[in-house]
């Protein structure tokens, strides 16, 4: 399991910059950054080299955060891979909420996930074989 920082931003001009400036200021690295957005606002969904003090900086400059699990995998570098996984996920009834990939340095690609079943994500993962980060 890692955590993820999820940060729930008014959807207007500059509020993802104005994110990322409160992490720049208190020297907090971003390693992925994904967003969904809504007609109002957007998730900002984040992970951080600290994320206690990505959480403290983001409240301390207005914005609402809170720090979210995920399943962490690491995906072999092949066609349909990720494809394999994830039928196998579905066939054990995991559900995934959302997902998405972030820097990897080992020629593999590197998943995480949301999901309410984690144990059942862990099992199914480890029949296949995959690394859990």
């Amino acid at each position: 399991m890692i955590k993820q920082l999820a940060v729930f931003l008014e959807n207007r001009k500059g509020r993802i910059g104005e994110c990322c400036k409160a992490l720049k200021e208190a020297h907090v690295n971003l390693s992925s950054m994904s967003i969904a957005d809504t007609t109002d606002f957007g998730i900002l969904r984040l992970m951080t080299d600290d994320n206690d003090k990505a959480v403290e900086a983001l409240k301390k400059a207005g914005f609402m955060c809170a720090t979210v699990s995920l399943v962490a995998m690491q995906v072999p570098d092949r066609p349909g891979a990720l494809a394999d996984i994830l039928i196998a996920l579905d066939e054990a009834g995991v559900n995934i909420e959302y997902l998405y990939s972030f820097a990897s340095e080992t020629g593999s690609a590197h998943i995480g996930f949301k999901t309410e079943d984690v144990d059942a994500a862990l099992a199914v993962l480890d029949k296949l074989g995959v690394k859990v980060l």
